[in-house]
């Protein structure tokens, strides 16, 4: 009897550490560990809950992840809101829209710290995208808004194709 009630309380552990580790803060350092897999297609996209176009375009990064979630793609997410609005306005962001997506907070001193080392010429301007294909030796900066007909395309331009 001790046995399906012990095995009943892990599994509400790992459900209530799912539900809130839904935005998990992240360096850049962090980042770049996390996208650095070869055999993956990374897009990466800075947003913010304040910003218009941003907001309208994370549905399509969505659906990108879930037309493609059997394939080498990992769509990232991450917000550049400030700290002070990391529980009041972006976890509760992240739970009204749930996302297959992997959702991050920007974790940074500084803005323009971030930015730099993003990409030099990043006017700091959201929406902004980054996609790295390390085994094609691709990393393109896009300051810009996208619709899932861009990104699809991106996908197709730069995806991982694996040798039978």
């Amino acid at each position: 009897m001790r046995l399906p009630v012990l095995l009943f309380i892990v599994m509400l552990s790992f459900t209530t550490v799912k539900v809130n580790a839904q935005v998990t803060p992240i360096t850049y350092a962090q980042l770049q560990k996390r996208i650095n897999n070869p055999d993956t297609l990374y897009i990466v996209n800075f947003w913010a809950t304040w910003c218009g176009p941003c907001v309208k375009e994370l549905p399509d990064f969505d659906k990108l992840q879930r037309t493609y979630k059997n394939k080498p793609l990992k769509v990232v997410l991450v917000s550049m809101d400030f700290q002070s609005k990391l529980k009041t306005a972006v976890i509760p962001f992240v739970k009204k829209h749930p996302m297959l997506a992997s959702v991050y907070f920007a974790s940074r001193k500084s803005d323009q710290e971030l930015i730099d080392e993003v990409d030099k010429d990043w006017s700091g301007a959201l929406p902004a995208t980054l996609v790295i294909n390390t085994k094609k030796h691709i990393r393109k900066f896009y300051e810009k808004d996208f619709t899932y007909t861009e990104l699809n395309t991106i996908y197709q331009t730069n995806k991982i194709i694996k040798q039978p």
